[in-house]
């Protein structure tokens, strides 16, 4: 079965004019599409997109019906293909891809016979819990929201409107804003790595979590619950799989945190930062705004706003790739 809707062009046009996306095309409405695809794969039915200069040479050879692509490229496309010329392909192909994945975004409302929902909670209209959740005490699910397979809310939890917990999560001590996406096996609110180092006496962690609206949390990625106050993730945050979020953390809006990071103790993050993967933090520590972190960086002291650092110790990106560059040439 095809994993894909068939949709008429219609759509697609409408979708973009709904996002204040200007299109310029000769295609009419009720031509149809089987599927988005990339250039290489496409087939005669399908969309693709072109947003990356390495793929320029399949600009030639793609057999896609039509392609998202920046008027400066049109004339590099060959005849078959009908150009759509949009002023950001990717954020074009992004919104699509949305419009044609059956991805089970819209709640069927059915609470599973296996589900088990305590007392002390409220479910509210048209939420859907799959086979063998749980929702424990003093949690508040509300509208629309999708909760998957084997998944454990609770206790003290309250879940936005929207949001969509896939399988096998645990979430406790936690509010979650309105359309989220917490992948499968996240572990939100649980205690933090929090003792005295010599007598290993263990220190109750009493806080929660506090996640914004539209966060998207990859799988397996773990946030603890604060020590006292709260553990905070602002709003369109995108952190990707295993990624360690320690207790007291805070991080601002907009800001990408890709895999296999983490995030040390009651450290601040700020707004639109962005950290390559396998970066790690360390405690106690002030990243401005607009900062970015390249991947496998080792930051160990506070970070100005608009900076970019690499390496370990983490520096201004230009003083670190002249410092390999010396140390490949074996320049003293």
């Amino acid at each position: 079965m095809n994993k894909y809707k068939i949709f008429k062009f219609e759509l697609i046009k409408n979708l973009f004019l709904k996002n204040s996306i200007e299109i310029e095309t000769t295609l009419n409405n009720d031509v149809h599409f089987n599927t988005i695809s990339s250039l290489d794969k496409s087939t005669s039915n399908d969309l693709t997109f072109f947003h990356n200069n390495k793929y320029f040479d399949l600009l030639k050879t793609t057999n896609a019906k039509a392609c998202l692509i920046q008027e400066k490229y049109i004339s590099n496309l060959n005849n078959k293909c009908i150009p759509i010329v949009v002023a950001d392909p990717y954020l074009a192909y992004a919104l699509i891809s949305n419009l044609f994945s059956l991805d089970h975004n819209i709640s069927n409302g059915q609470l599973h016979s296996s589900s088990i929902i305590y007392d002390d909670s409220i479910v509210s209209e048209n939420v859907q819990l799959n086979a063998n959740v749980i929702i424990k005490e003093q949690c508040i699910i509300n509208n629309n929201v999708i909760i998957f397979e084997n998944s454990i809310v609770g206790p003290n939890v309250i879940i936005g409107k929207g949001t969509k917990i896939m399988n096998n999560c645990i979430i406790s001590n936690t509010i979650l804003g309105k359309d989220c996406l917490i992948q499968s096996g996240a572990a939100i609110g649980e205690k933090g790595f929090g003792f005295t180092p010599e007598q290993k006496i263990d220190i109750k962690h009493i806080g929660n979590v506090i996640i914004g609206d539209n966060v998207d949390i990859g799988s397996n990625t773990t946030i603890d619950r604060a020590t006292i106050n709260s553990t905070k993730i602002g709003n369109n945050c995108r952190i990707d799989n295993l990624v360690q979020i320690a207790h007291n953390v805070q991080i601002g809006n907009n800001t990408i945190i890709a895999a296999q990071s983490g995030i040390a103790g009651s450290t601040i993050i700020g707004n639109n930062c962005t950290l390559g993967g396998q970066v790690g933090v360390a405690g106690h520590l002030k990243i401005g705004n607009n900062v970015i972190i390249a991947g496998k960086s080792g930051v160990t002291k506070n970070i100005d706003d608009n900076s970019t650092i690499g390496g370990f110790p983490a520096v201004n990106i230009n003083k670190w790739r002249k410092s390999i560059v010396r140390q490949y040439k074996g320049i003293k």
